[in-house]
């Protein structure tokens, strides 16, 4: 995931499992990660990593409870 360029960004689809959200996912390797950074994708639909550029896209639906 480090070193992505912005024509190689990732969009990754999250849904509620995924809340609250971070990045890297646990299922990113362990050598290829970078400090956990928690995102907001709830508050507008959209966020992108600081460090790595993923995009996360929150699912039709998902983030409407509390957790």
């Amino acid at each position: 995931m480090s070193n992505v360029s912005e024509l190689n960004q990732k969009a990754v689809e999250v849904t509620d499992a995924d809340l609250p959200l971070h990045c890297p996912l646990p299922s990113v390797k362990l050598w290829n990660t970078h400090p956990r950074v928690f995102l907001d994708v709830a508050r507008t639909g959209t966020v992108q990593c600081p460090y790595c550029g993923t995009r996360y896209i929150l699912a039709k639906g998902a983030g409407r409870h509390a957790h």
